[in-house]
This record gives C-alpha cells, sequence and structure tokens, in this order.
C-alpha cells in the first residue's frame, strides 16, 4: 500500500472511531486512535466518559504488545497527567515507534508538549495527516478557531 494513501486511510478510520465517543466523552473532545501493524489494523480506540481511558488508552488497553506499531490519532496525545494519565507517555511505555496526528491539541497544557515528549523518547511523529478533514469535525467540540490549527500544521512542516 502506497504510505501516503494508506496514512489518509488509516487516519479517515481513526476518525470515524471518534465519531463513536460522542456523546459520552464530553467535555473531553471525541479522540479516534487506531494501531497499525503492517498495513493492518489491529486495535482501535476512541475517547470514553471522563475518567476512564482516552482514545489511545483504550486502543492499548486492547493489545497485550503494542511495542513496533504505529499509531494514528486525530488530536495529539495529552502530555499531562488529568483524570488520567498522559497518553504520550503511554504511546512511549508501550513502544509505538510511529505517531501520526492530524491536529495539535490547543489545550494550554498540551500544545505540542505530547509532540515532543514522544519526539525526545525517539517515536517518529508525524503532524497534520488528514488535518483538514479532522478539524471539519473535531474542531467544534474545541474551543478554538479551526484556522489556528491549520496555522499550528504548516508550522510543523516548516
Amino acid at each position: 500500500m502506497n504510505t501516503l494513501h494508506s496514512s489518509a486511510f488509516f487516519m479517515r478510520q481513526a476518525l470515524a472511531a471518534s465519531r463513536l465517543a460522542l456523546p459520552h466523552c464530553l467535555p473531553n473532545p471525541p479522540v479516534g486512535c487506531v494501531l497499525v501493524d503492517h498495513d493492518t489494523i489491529v486495535a482501535r480506540g476512541y475517547t470514553q466518559p471522563p475518567g476512564h481511558f482516552h482514545a489511545e488508552a483504550h486502543a492499548l488497553s486492547q493489545l497485550a504488545t503494542a511495542r513496533g506499531l504505529e499509531a494514528f490519532v486525530t488530536l495529539e496525545p495529552c502530555s499531562f497527567h488529568g483524570r488520567t494519565p498522559s497518553c504520550a507517555q503511554a504511546l512511549i511505555d508501550n513502544g509505538i515507534r510511529r505517531v501520526n496526528v492530524a491536529m495539535i491539541d490547543p489545550h494550554p497544557l498540551n500544545q505540542g508538549r505530547g509532540i515532543d515528549m514522544m519526539r525526545r523518547a525517539g517515536i517518529d511523529v508525524r503532524v497534520g495527516v488528514e488535518q483538514a478533514m479532522v478539524a471539519r469535525f473535531i474542531s467544534q467540540h474545541l474551543d478554538i478557531d479551526p484556522r489556528y490549527q491549520s496555522l499550528k500544521c504548516c508550522q510543523e512542516f516548516s
């Protein structure tokens, strides 16, 4: 499968998973995650009700091991411990080799910190995969202007 084409396909699958989070995830944003092994989805997750798994942890909970897998996540994994542990740290601890993120999280405690954490840990992180499509859905659940995310995403590529 062509890498560019497969990245779009897998992010669309993560977006489909994120739609399953509503309305129970609110006030948290509806995030979706798929874990991929050699072009095959091996786990899907989405944001659970507050205080329960975020999308990444939900997907990871379905596997005995995630070492060497690739993750596709609609919103940057959280870098901080709130009601739940850091999703960026969970991806690091589970040995994920690459993380594809559609949008940077505008939450004041995140805003690129999750991406920085994962990169410092040696994970290959790509930002902006299917960003416009994901932004059309998720931005309505964030307190931001979608144009802000486009600017942040473009900064990642420069």
